[in-house]
């Protein structure tokens, strides 16, 4: 009988439940379901039921993923991760069980795309890998004032000092399948967000006006802004906004981490809203319809307007 011919058991340890094992889990339910691969979980620390598993992961002291064992507990760990520069080196995040699944399955999840793969690991996978190797990745501004990660949404149903714990596989599971949407809903935004990406740089490389870049969609501004921000040419973009009845100049910022913008529109135009008939005298634009008080947008009812607002403002 092949590997895909039987019902897969997959075990992680019994008792309370965390991050890694949680994420793991997930990430190899819906590895199973893009296979079309019946499956069982079981949590236990049983070692003749480890033994027979197909796939054992956050328990058994072992890593070997050909072996399909996934445990990062046993001496020395199961590795870091390795990051590309002139020199490879290893950073300091060590993998947890949901680093050492997501390397081995997450590929084909992501149909392929490393670079989909390798954001995901670095926003989602190695916070939580670090988390539970004891690894601090955040320097708090202010006391007492930590982010809210997203893996504490699911373990705060695990049961409290004052519930029964009577039902804790259960909820495991059920958590699993809620993780599991999150898992599959970022792979899809990521990949979205490649795709996007990938247009983006296509058009600045088709323009013959480098400072001033043309978007056909309306894409989320964190997208064009990390994009072209990482370029050095570009002093803003135009696109149509996401509602579809108007079109905006935005100016682009000076790096990622920062709003301070390469170039502002003009002060003179700042500040006027609802169509006041003084913006359009002042710029020239006959439909431009407002413009923020602090100078990084404007908007016009259409393309050849927002075109001109931005030829205008970067000669001003």
């Amino acid at each position: 009988m092949s590997f895909f011919n039987k019902k897969k058991i997959l075990i992680t340890h019994n008792g309370c439940f965390h991050a890694d094992d949680l994420f793991a889990c997930a990430t190899l339910v819906l590895w199973c379901e893009k296979k079309k691969q019946s499956f069982k979980i079981i949590r236990t620390r049983d070692e003749e039921k480890i033994k027979n598993a197909d796939i054992v992961f956050d328990v058994g002291g072992i890593y070997d993923d050909e072996l399909n064992r996934f445990d990062h507990h046993q001496k020395g760990g199961a590795g870091k991760r390795l990051i590309t520069s002139i020199i490879m080196r290893e950073n300091s995040i060590e993998y947890s069980s949901f680093g050492l699944i997501w390397k081995k399955f997450g590929p084909e999840l992501c149909s392929g795309d490393m670079e989909v793969w390798k954001k995901i690991d670095s926003r989602i996978v190695a916070p939580i890998d670090a988390g539970d190797n004891g690894i601090d990745i955040i320097i708090p501004k202010f006391e007492d004032i930590i982010p809210y990660e997203v893996s504490q949404a699911f373990l705060a149903f695990s049961p409290t000092w004052k519930e029964s714990n009577s039902n804790i596989d259960d909820i495991f599971v059920n958590q699993v399948y809620s993780v599991k949407k999150i898992i599959e809903r970022e792979i899809k935004v990521t990949t979205d967000d490649e795709e996007a990406k990938q247009i983006i740089i296509n058009i600045y490389n088709k323009s013959s006006d480098k400072k001033i870049i043309i978007l056909e969609n309306s894409f989320p501004r964190y997208l064009y802004q990390s994009t072209l921000s990482k370029l050095q040419k570009p002093i803003y973009v135009v696109l149509p906004s996401s509602q579809g009845n108007y079109w905006k100049v935005e100016a682009i910022i000076k790096g990622l981490g920062t709003y301070e913008s390469r170039k502002l529109l003009p002060e003179s135009w700042r500040g006027f809203l609802d169509n006041d008939p003084k913006l359009a005298k002042i710029t020239g634009v006959p439909d431009v319809f407002f413009c923020h008080r602090s100078g990084f947008l404007i908007g016009a009812k259409s393309k050849e307007g927002a075109i001109k607002l931005a030829e205008k403002a970067l000669l001003a």
